[in-house]
Protein backbone atom coordinates (compact mmCIF):
# COMPACT_ATOMS: atom_id res chain seq x y z
CA UNK A 1 0.00 0.00 0.00
CA UNK A 2 2.81 1.84 0.74
CA UNK A 3 4.46 1.83 -2.48
CA UNK A 4 0.67 2.81 -4.43
CA UNK A 5 0.66 5.97 -2.48
CA UNK A 6 4.18 7.11 -3.16
CA UNK A 7 3.41 6.06 -7.14
CA UNK A 8 -0.12 8.19 -6.62
CA UNK A 9 2.15 11.15 -5.38
CA UNK A 10 4.63 10.95 -8.10
CA UNK A 11 1.70 10.70 -10.42
CA UNK A 12 0.19 14.03 -8.82
CA UNK A 13 3.33 16.17 -8.58
CA UNK A 14 3.84 14.96 -12.31
CA UNK A 15 0.27 16.29 -13.57
CA UNK A 16 0.12 19.59 -11.46
CA UNK A 17 4.07 20.45 -13.07
CA UNK A 18 2.57 19.58 -16.39
CA UNK A 19 -1.17 21.49 -16.01
CA UNK A 20 0.15 24.26 -13.88
CA UNK A 21 -2.79 25.47 -12.29
CA UNK A 22 -5.05 22.32 -12.73
CA UNK A 23 -4.56 21.12 -9.58
CA UNK A 24 -6.13 24.06 -8.15
CA UNK A 25 -9.28 22.04 -7.39
CA UNK A 26 -12.18 24.67 -6.51
CA UNK A 27 -10.22 27.55 -7.24
CA UNK A 28 -12.08 30.23 -9.26
CA UNK A 29 -10.09 31.56 -12.17
CA UNK A 30 -9.84 34.97 -13.28
CA UNK A 31 -12.75 35.57 -15.08
CA UNK A 32 -14.97 33.95 -12.21
CA UNK A 33 -15.25 30.38 -13.44
CA UNK A 34 -14.33 27.34 -11.08
CA UNK A 35 -11.83 25.48 -12.52
CA UNK A 36 -11.91 21.67 -12.77
CA UNK A 37 -9.79 19.32 -14.02
CA UNK A 38 -11.05 15.90 -16.01
CA UNK A 39 -8.94 13.24 -16.83
CA UNK A 40 -9.26 12.10 -20.45
CA UNK A 41 -8.18 8.80 -22.03
CA UNK A 42 -8.19 10.90 -25.89
CA UNK A 43 -10.42 8.04 -27.17
CA UNK A 44 -13.71 7.78 -29.19
CA UNK A 45 -15.53 8.59 -25.29
CA UNK A 46 -14.12 11.47 -24.52
CA UNK A 47 -16.73 13.12 -27.27
CA UNK A 48 -19.52 14.40 -24.97
CA UNK A 49 -16.89 15.90 -22.77
CA UNK A 50 -14.97 17.38 -26.06
CA UNK A 51 -18.62 18.61 -26.88
CA UNK A 52 -19.72 20.59 -23.55
CA UNK A 53 -16.22 21.95 -23.94
CA UNK A 54 -16.93 23.28 -27.59
CA UNK A 55 -20.47 24.56 -27.53
CA UNK A 56 -20.14 26.09 -24.37
CA UNK A 57 -22.05 23.67 -21.84
CA UNK A 58 -19.45 24.26 -19.09
CA UNK A 59 -18.79 27.62 -19.37
CA UNK A 60 -22.96 28.31 -19.00
CA UNK A 61 -22.26 26.16 -16.06
CA UNK A 62 -20.14 28.68 -14.09
CA UNK A 63 -16.79 26.17 -14.81
CA UNK A 64 -13.38 26.70 -16.18
CA UNK A 65 -12.63 22.69 -17.50
CA UNK A 66 -8.99 21.66 -17.99
CA UNK A 67 -8.60 18.51 -19.85
CA UNK A 68 -5.45 16.38 -18.16
CA UNK A 69 -4.41 12.94 -20.70
CA UNK A 70 -4.48 10.08 -18.92
CA UNK A 71 -3.35 6.40 -19.77
CA UNK A 72 -4.89 3.60 -18.26
CA UNK A 73 -2.12 2.64 -15.86
CA UNK A 74 -2.46 6.03 -14.15
CA UNK A 75 -6.21 7.01 -14.12
CA UNK A 76 -7.11 5.65 -10.90
CA UNK A 77 -3.74 6.83 -9.25
CA UNK A 78 -4.52 10.57 -10.80
CA UNK A 79 -7.47 10.86 -9.38
CA UNK A 80 -6.62 9.69 -5.55
CA UNK A 81 -3.97 11.99 -5.60
CA UNK A 82 -5.92 15.03 -6.19
CA UNK A 83 -3.71 15.61 -9.96
CA UNK A 84 -7.57 15.47 -11.76
CA UNK A 85 -11.09 16.15 -10.03
CA UNK A 86 -13.08 13.56 -12.12
CA UNK A 87 -12.28 11.29 -14.71
CA UNK A 88 -13.92 9.78 -17.98
CA UNK A 89 -13.24 6.26 -17.14
CA UNK A 90 -13.81 2.95 -18.33
CA UNK A 91 -15.77 0.30 -16.69
CA UNK A 92 -12.91 -1.79 -16.38
CA UNK A 93 -10.83 0.72 -14.78
CA UNK A 94 -13.68 1.99 -12.71
CA UNK A 95 -14.46 -2.02 -11.38
CA UNK A 96 -10.60 -2.39 -10.89
CA UNK A 97 -10.66 0.60 -7.92
CA UNK A 98 -14.09 -0.43 -6.53
CA UNK A 99 -12.21 -4.16 -5.80
CA UNK A 100 -9.19 -2.74 -4.39
CA UNK A 101 -11.87 -1.10 -2.22
CA UNK A 102 -10.52 2.40 -3.41
CA UNK A 103 -13.41 5.12 -2.34
CA UNK A 104 -14.82 6.13 -5.93
CA UNK A 105 -17.86 6.91 -7.10
CA UNK A 106 -19.68 7.51 -10.63
CA UNK A 107 -21.78 9.87 -10.67
CA UNK A 108 -22.90 10.10 -14.41
CA UNK A 109 -22.54 7.78 -17.46
CA UNK A 110 -22.20 9.19 -20.78
CA UNK A 111 -21.63 6.30 -23.21
CA UNK A 112 -22.89 2.83 -23.71
CA UNK A 113 -21.66 0.03 -25.52
CA UNK A 114 -18.46 -1.55 -26.73
CA UNK A 115 -17.52 0.00 -30.64
CA UNK A 116 -15.06 -2.82 -31.19
CA UNK A 117 -13.74 -4.21 -34.72
CA UNK A 118 -12.01 -7.33 -35.95
CA UNK A 119 -9.75 -6.82 -38.51
CA UNK A 120 -8.17 -9.36 -41.02
CA UNK A 121 -5.39 -8.98 -43.17
CA UNK A 122 -6.20 -8.49 -46.88
CA UNK A 123 -4.02 -12.09 -47.58
CA UNK A 124 -6.28 -13.38 -44.81
CA UNK A 125 -8.86 -12.24 -46.02
CA UNK A 126 -8.27 -13.35 -49.84
CA UNK A 127 -6.68 -16.60 -48.71
CA UNK A 128 -9.93 -17.16 -46.70
CA UNK A 129 -12.74 -15.14 -48.62
CA UNK A 130 -13.59 -12.91 -45.97
CA UNK A 131 -15.44 -9.70 -46.76
CA UNK A 132 -17.41 -7.25 -44.48
CA UNK A 133 -20.29 -9.20 -45.42
CA UNK A 134 -19.53 -12.74 -44.39
CA UNK A 135 -21.61 -14.14 -41.83
CA UNK A 136 -20.32 -13.86 -38.30
CA UNK A 137 -20.05 -17.87 -37.56
CA UNK A 138 -18.13 -18.00 -40.95
CA UNK A 139 -15.86 -15.79 -39.68
CA UNK A 140 -15.08 -17.36 -36.39
CA UNK A 141 -14.93 -20.98 -38.41
CA UNK A 142 -12.38 -19.33 -40.97
CA UNK A 143 -10.21 -18.05 -37.88
CA UNK A 144 -8.95 -21.56 -36.48
CA UNK A 145 -5.42 -22.33 -36.74
CA UNK A 146 -4.70 -18.22 -37.24
CA UNK A 147 -2.56 -16.50 -35.39
CA UNK A 148 -4.11 -12.74 -33.82
CA UNK A 149 -2.56 -9.86 -31.70
CA UNK A 150 -3.78 -9.06 -28.69
CA UNK A 151 -2.68 -5.36 -27.15
CA UNK A 152 -4.14 -5.97 -23.23
CA UNK A 153 -5.95 -8.90 -21.54
CA UNK A 154 -9.26 -6.82 -22.20
CA UNK A 155 -8.85 -7.08 -26.24
CA UNK A 156 -8.03 -10.98 -25.88
CA UNK A 157 -11.12 -11.43 -23.56
CA UNK A 158 -13.19 -9.45 -26.11
CA UNK A 159 -11.95 -12.14 -28.80
CA UNK A 160 -12.33 -14.86 -26.83
CA UNK A 161 -16.33 -13.66 -26.38
CA UNK A 162 -16.63 -13.54 -30.36
CA UNK A 163 -15.39 -16.93 -30.87
CA UNK A 164 -16.75 -18.77 -27.93
CA UNK A 165 -20.22 -17.43 -29.11
CA UNK A 166 -20.02 -19.11 -32.46
CA UNK A 167 -19.15 -22.56 -31.06
CA UNK A 168 -14.83 -22.03 -31.58
CA UNK A 169 -12.43 -22.96 -29.24
CA UNK A 170 -10.21 -19.69 -28.40
CA UNK A 171 -7.40 -22.63 -27.38
CA UNK A 172 -7.39 -22.97 -31.19
CA UNK A 173 -6.07 -19.36 -32.06
CA UNK A 174 -2.06 -18.92 -31.30
CA UNK A 175 -2.37 -15.34 -29.79
CA UNK A 176 0.34 -13.15 -29.57
CA UNK A 177 1.16 -10.25 -26.90
CA UNK A 178 1.59 -6.82 -28.41
CA UNK A 179 1.91 -3.47 -26.69
CA UNK A 180 -0.71 -1.49 -28.41
CA UNK A 181 -3.60 -1.22 -30.97
CA UNK A 182 -0.50 0.48 -32.97
CA UNK A 183 1.76 -2.62 -33.24
CA UNK A 184 -1.49 -5.01 -33.91
CA UNK A 185 -1.28 -2.66 -36.89
CA UNK A 186 2.24 -2.92 -37.47
CA UNK A 187 1.78 -6.93 -37.19
CA UNK A 188 -1.04 -6.96 -39.44
CA UNK A 189 0.82 -4.85 -42.36
CA UNK A 190 4.28 -7.11 -42.02
CA UNK A 191 2.20 -10.31 -41.84
CA UNK A 192 3.03 -11.46 -38.55
CA UNK A 193 -0.17 -11.99 -37.22
CA UNK A 194 -3.43 -13.17 -39.44
CA UNK A 195 -5.85 -10.58 -37.09
CA UNK A 196 -6.71 -8.31 -34.09
CA UNK A 197 -9.75 -6.81 -32.40
CA UNK A 198 -9.53 -3.23 -30.92
CA UNK A 199 -11.93 -0.32 -30.08
CA UNK A 200 -12.76 2.04 -33.02
CA UNK A 201 -11.65 3.92 -35.07
CA UNK A 202 -8.25 1.77 -35.34
CA UNK A 203 -9.89 -1.23 -37.04
CA UNK A 204 -11.57 0.95 -39.66
CA UNK A 205 -8.49 2.93 -39.82
CA UNK A 206 -6.86 0.16 -41.30
CA UNK A 207 -9.52 -1.23 -43.30
CA UNK A 208 -9.17 2.56 -44.96
CA UNK A 209 -5.40 2.70 -45.27
CA UNK A 210 -5.91 -0.47 -47.30
CA UNK A 211 -4.09 -2.69 -45.08
CA UNK A 212 -7.07 -4.74 -43.96
CA UNK A 213 -10.63 -5.63 -43.73
CA UNK A 214 -13.19 -4.98 -40.95
CA UNK A 215 -15.06 -8.22 -40.56
CA UNK A 216 -16.80 -8.22 -37.67
CA UNK A 217 -18.23 -5.47 -35.73
CA UNK A 218 -21.08 -4.80 -32.94
CA UNK A 219 -23.71 -4.44 -35.31
CA UNK A 220 -23.11 -7.92 -36.41
CA UNK A 221 -22.70 -10.44 -33.36
CA UNK A 222 -25.31 -9.66 -30.86
CA UNK A 223 -22.12 -10.69 -27.81
CA UNK A 224 -20.66 -7.52 -28.51
CA UNK A 225 -23.44 -5.29 -29.16
CA UNK A 226 -24.21 -2.25 -27.18
CA UNK A 227 -27.16 -3.90 -25.38
CA UNK A 228 -24.75 -6.91 -23.93
CA UNK A 229 -21.82 -4.74 -23.04
CA UNK A 230 -23.35 -2.22 -21.26
CA UNK A 231 -21.60 1.10 -19.74
CA UNK A 232 -18.95 1.95 -22.27
CA UNK A 233 -17.66 5.07 -20.56
CA UNK A 234 -18.37 6.59 -16.91
CA UNK A 235 -17.73 9.79 -15.00
CA UNK A 236 -16.17 9.38 -12.14
CA UNK A 237 -14.86 10.99 -8.71
CA UNK A 238 -13.64 10.26 -5.20
CA UNK A 239 -16.77 10.19 -2.75
CA UNK A 240 -14.67 13.00 -0.57
CA UNK A 241 -14.39 15.14 -3.57
CA UNK A 242 -18.10 14.53 -4.53
CA UNK A 243 -19.14 15.47 -1.26
CA UNK A 244 -17.18 18.43 -0.17
CA UNK A 245 -17.94 19.89 -3.74
CA UNK A 246 -21.30 19.32 -4.84
CA UNK A 247 -22.56 22.04 -6.15
CA UNK A 248 -19.16 21.84 -8.74
CA UNK A 249 -20.13 18.21 -9.60
CA UNK A 250 -23.95 18.59 -10.09
CA UNK A 251 -22.73 21.54 -12.79
CA UNK A 252 -20.23 19.45 -14.54
CA UNK A 253 -23.03 16.60 -14.70
CA UNK A 254 -25.75 18.60 -15.79
CA UNK A 255 -22.76 19.70 -18.60
CA UNK A 256 -22.43 16.70 -19.39
CA UNK A 257 -25.82 15.09 -19.52
CA UNK A 258 -26.67 18.23 -22.20
CA UNK A 259 -23.74 17.26 -24.09
CA UNK A 260 -24.37 13.26 -24.19
CA UNK A 261 -27.58 13.95 -25.14
CA UNK A 262 -26.44 16.76 -28.17
CA UNK A 263 -24.21 14.11 -29.22
CA UNK A 264 -26.79 10.95 -29.85
CA UNK A 265 -29.49 13.45 -31.30
CA UNK A 266 -26.60 15.29 -33.58
CA UNK A 267 -24.49 12.50 -34.00
CA UNK A 268 -24.62 12.08 -37.37
CA UNK A 269 -24.27 16.60 -37.99
CA UNK A 270 -20.72 18.47 -38.78
CA UNK A 271 -20.13 20.46 -35.90
CA UNK A 272 -20.46 16.77 -33.99
CA UNK A 273 -17.54 15.11 -36.46
CA UNK A 274 -15.96 18.36 -36.81
CA UNK A 275 -15.11 17.92 -32.77
CA UNK A 276 -14.52 14.38 -33.17
CA UNK A 277 -11.91 15.36 -35.54
CA UNK A 278 -10.15 17.83 -33.47
CA UNK A 279 -9.52 14.99 -30.75
CA UNK A 280 -8.78 12.08 -32.67
CA UNK A 281 -6.41 13.93 -34.97
CA UNK A 282 -5.37 12.13 -38.06
CA UNK A 283 -8.37 9.99 -38.39
CA UNK A 284 -10.49 10.27 -41.67
CA UNK A 285 -13.51 11.51 -41.61
CA UNK A 286 -16.05 8.52 -43.09
CA UNK A 287 -14.01 6.52 -40.49
CA UNK A 288 -14.96 8.69 -37.84
CA UNK A 289 -18.29 9.40 -38.75
CA UNK A 290 -19.09 5.49 -38.54
CA UNK A 291 -16.89 4.92 -35.53
CA UNK A 292 -18.88 7.37 -33.80
CA UNK A 293 -22.44 6.07 -34.83
CA UNK A 294 -21.21 2.52 -33.16
CA UNK A 295 -21.75 4.13 -29.91
CA UNK A 296 -24.88 4.56 -27.88
CA UNK A 297 -25.05 8.16 -26.36
CA UNK A 298 -27.04 8.32 -23.92
CA UNK A 299 -30.08 10.80 -23.87
CA UNK A 300 -29.87 10.78 -20.34
CA UNK A 301 -26.64 10.93 -17.97
CA UNK A 302 -28.70 8.19 -15.27
CA UNK A 303 -27.24 5.03 -14.27
CA UNK A 304 -29.08 2.05 -13.26
CA UNK A 305 -28.39 -1.27 -11.23
CA UNK A 306 -29.33 -3.13 -14.21
CA UNK A 307 -26.88 -1.21 -16.64
CA UNK A 308 -24.02 -1.61 -14.29
CA UNK A 309 -24.87 -5.34 -13.87
CA UNK A 310 -24.92 -6.04 -17.75
CA UNK A 311 -21.06 -4.04 -18.04
CA UNK A 312 -20.23 -5.83 -15.50
CA UNK A 313 -21.32 -9.80 -17.08
CA UNK A 314 -19.50 -8.67 -19.98
CA UNK A 315 -16.24 -7.89 -18.21
CA UNK A 316 -16.53 -10.92 -16.40
CA UNK A 317 -16.58 -12.25 -19.61
CA UNK A 318 -13.59 -10.84 -21.09
CA UNK A 319 -12.19 -12.34 -17.12
CA UNK A 320 -11.05 -8.58 -16.27
CA UNK A 321 -13.01 -8.51 -13.34
CA UNK A 322 -13.07 -10.73 -10.91
CA UNK A 323 -16.33 -13.61 -10.01
CA UNK A 324 -16.94 -12.06 -6.36
CA UNK A 325 -17.36 -8.49 -7.19
CA UNK A 326 -20.79 -6.58 -7.45
CA UNK A 327 -21.10 -2.61 -8.02
CA UNK A 328 -23.36 -1.63 -5.29
CA UNK A 329 -25.98 1.95 -4.60
CA UNK A 330 -22.70 2.77 -2.47
CA UNK A 331 -20.64 3.02 -5.91
CA UNK A 332 -22.82 5.05 -8.13
CA UNK A 333 -25.59 7.71 -7.60
CA UNK A 334 -28.01 9.70 -9.82
CA UNK A 335 -28.29 12.54 -7.31
CA UNK A 336 -26.09 14.96 -9.68
CA UNK A 337 -27.70 14.41 -12.46
CA UNK A 338 -30.68 16.63 -13.95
Amino acid sequence: MRGRRAGALAVGLALCAVTLTACGDGQDSADGLTKVTVGLGNNIFDLPLRVAEQKGFFRREGLDVTFVSLTASTVNEALQSGSVDFLNDSPNSFYQAVDEGIEQVSVAVDGTGSPLGLVVSKAFAHAHGLTADTPPATVAKELTGSTAGVSSPNTKGQADIFLRSYGVDPARIKYVTLPSPAADNASLKSHQIDWFVTSEPTPLQVQDSGDGVVVVGPEKVPAWSNAASGYGQLVVTTKQYAASHKAVTRKLVKATDEASRYTHLHVHDDDVLDVAAQALHGVPRPVLARSVALVDWPLSARMSTAGFNTSLHFIRQESAATAHLGIGEDNWTNTYVP
